[in-house]
């Protein structure tokens, strides 16, 4: 099975935001204030991850964080602006810098 070029792009940023979610993951300083912020139990996640708009919101956290948005991409190895275009293919906000 062949994927259309914007399927493939989704299933790219689908896999950035996972690997986001393993960062915020890996710090338990991290996850625990994306949980609070998101108003989910840290037990939930699991559960929760794959709804429709789990990943978005991953993303829009880490976007919210300047920081840790330029640590999760030099850990990745990515651009950030690779980040950015996968958070808003799967839905997330513009980034503040956008509008500045």
């Amino acid at each position: 099975m062949t994927l259309r070029p914007h399927e493939r792009n989704r299933a790219a940023a689908e896999d950035i935001a996972a690997r986001a979610l393993a960062f915020l993951a890996a710090d338990e300083e991290r996850l625990t204030r994306f949980a609070a912020l998101a108003g989910i139990d840290l037990g939930q996640i699991r559960e929760i991850a794959g709804q429709p708009g789990f990943l978005a919101a991953v993303m829009e956290h880490l976007m919210g964080d300047e920081p840790m948005l330029l640590a999760f991409a030099a850990e990745e190895g990515v651009k950030p602006e690779v980040v950015v275009r996968a958070a808003h293919a799967l839905g997330a906000g513009p980034w503040e810098r956008d509008h500045a």
